[in-house]
């Protein structure tokens, strides 16, 4: 089995820029990402003393501190631990969202420590492993957690890190003896091309992140690169019909998947009373029977790709059946909070125009002849201003859409930029209201709802927890 990071000596070598015997400590400028937390929960389980700093405190933050986590959220170079502060035993992880101004990545960088975009620590893993990474713009959470379950009850195991948190395993992160690793691959500031696919998944280039990229021709550029980076003898599974050419290297075995078309695709689709089934037709070798144990329409795509790669790495078509029917979705991923035949009420991450799209698609396929209400919190400044349109088309296949103010996450606010945009474009004829954030839960009070979806990447789902307090009381 390839060497692992499991010791604090051979930390330093094996990362480009160490000083030093060996990294002691590792401290995390914005601790609570979702992909962040997964690296420091790696650096945990290998006893290394870890901290960081955080912007809010949160449910994730909250428990990385019960694991042993040191995190504060004032940015303040004085609260970084004592066993953080030597550059020779120090290794430090930031987000590239992190603004250059920040005081402690300001003095990090002064005293000489080395400093590792997350994206680098993960490339470097898959340069010890076999990294099986999901890219794309939409679906990549739910088609690597997927495939992580599929390969962690098989005969193979895995190591894992997603962004999101596994409701199987009530985590982002997987830690095994395989010489498996899954990965989240995010393009977001070019992160993946740190990366070094064994094998890679691509479900979506859709434009996203053009305050990053500038043009759709760059963003899709970004992805073909990515595409060069795949090892010889490795493989690729993309999506048919792409707006992009890959460029891969000699060796590189290419398949593609769709619905029902391609070299992976599903036959037999059955969605009858809240179950879905199908068949898994593969040139290598054909599942029947296929059973969703999260049975929601669009993940009958996610889970194509994702037993395509579990197959290909090895899994057998038992293995591959088990893991699909008991796979069990993932937080804030068409995430059920309440189901009754009185009340349905779900949280789903979607925060594109594509992803939107495709969950208002799949709860009106689940839900047909019921009233459909969205609260979407939009995420991002630029990405409303881009696509404001498309948010309000996609948001159109709904009954009812109530919009907050937008999150701006690492933005400051742009002229003119408000959810308005969307609102003044929604459909004729649909109810639609405009609300600031901090009336959510009073509007839920005095309203009853027949299916509610909270959407958004921003920090309303931090309120899904009252809100499905007060729909349960009112359901009484």
């Amino acid at each position: 089995m390839t060497e692992q990071i499991n010791n604090k000596s051979n930390l330093s070598p094996l990362l480009s820029g160490g000083a030093g015997s060996g990294f002691q400590s590792v401290y995390f400028i914005g601790a609570g990402g979702i992909g962040m937390s997964a690296i420091a929960r790696y650096f945990i389980s290998r006893g290394l003393v870890v901290a960081g700093y955080d912007k809010t405190p949160s449910t994730l933050t909250r428990q990385l501190e019960k694991e042993g986590m040191l995190i504060h959220y004032e940015e303040n170079v004085d609260e970084i631990p004592h066993s953080c502060k030597n550059p020779q035993h120090c290794l430090v992880v930031y987000m590239p969202a992190i603004p250059d101004s920040h005081r402690e990545l300001q003095f990090f960088r002064e005293g000489g420590f080395n400093i590792q975009k997350r994206a680098q620590v993960l490339g470097w893993l898959t340069q010890q492993h076999h990294g099986l990474c999901v890219a794309g713009t939409h679906g990549k959470t739910t088609t690597s957690t997927m495939c992580a379950h599929i390969m962690h009850q098989s005969h193979l195991d895995c190591n894992a890190f997603l962004g999101g948190i596994s409701k199987n395993y009530g985590t982002n992160y997987i830690l095994s003896d395989s010489d498996y690793v899954v990965i989240e691959a995010d393009e977001f500031d070019r992160s993946f091309h740190w990366l070094r696919p064994y094998m890679s998944v691509i479900t979506s280039t859709d434009p996203d992140h053009l305050d990053i990229y500038g043009t759709k021709e760059a963003y899709l550029e970004s992805f073909r690169h990515y595409t060069e980076l795949i090892q010889p003898e490795g493989a690729l599974i993309i999506h048919r019909d792409l707006e992009m050419k890959e460029a891969l290297q000699t060796g590189v075995r290419r398949y593609d998947y769709s619905l029902t078309e391609g070299d992976f695709h599903a036959e037999n689709i059955s969605i009858d009373n809240g179950e879905i089934t199908f068949d898994f037709i593969s040139p290598i070798e054909n599942v029947k029977n296929v059973e969703l144990g999260q049975p929601v329409p669009i993940n009958i795509e996610n889970g194509i790709a994702a037993m395509a790669m579990a197959q290909l790495a090895g899994c057998t078509a038992e293995e591959l059946r088990y893991g699909m029917q008991t796979y069990g979705g993932v937080e804030r991923r068409f995430d059920f909070k309440i189901k009754t035949d009185k009340l349905v009420f779900l949280s789903d991450y979607a925060h594109h125009p594509k992803e939107i799209y495709q969950s208002a698609r799949s709860i009106r396929e689940l839900y047909k002849d019921r009233k459909i209400t969205a609260i979407f919190q939009p995420h991002l400044y630029t990405r409303t201003r881009d696509f404001y349109r498309e948010f309000a088309e996609a948001l159109s296949l709904l009954d009812e859409v109530i919009l907050t103010e937008i999150y701006p996450a690492r933005e400051l606010p742009i002229n003119g930029v408000t959810s308005r945009l969307i609102y003044d474009n929604l459909r004729p004829g649909i109810e639609k209201q405009l609300i600031q954030k901090a009336d959510v839960l009073q509007l839920v009070k005095q309203r009853s709802f027949d299916v509610l979806i909270v959407l958004g990447a921003g920090d309303l789902d931090n309120q899904v927890p009252q809100i499905t307090k007060l729909l349960q009381e009112k359901e009484k």
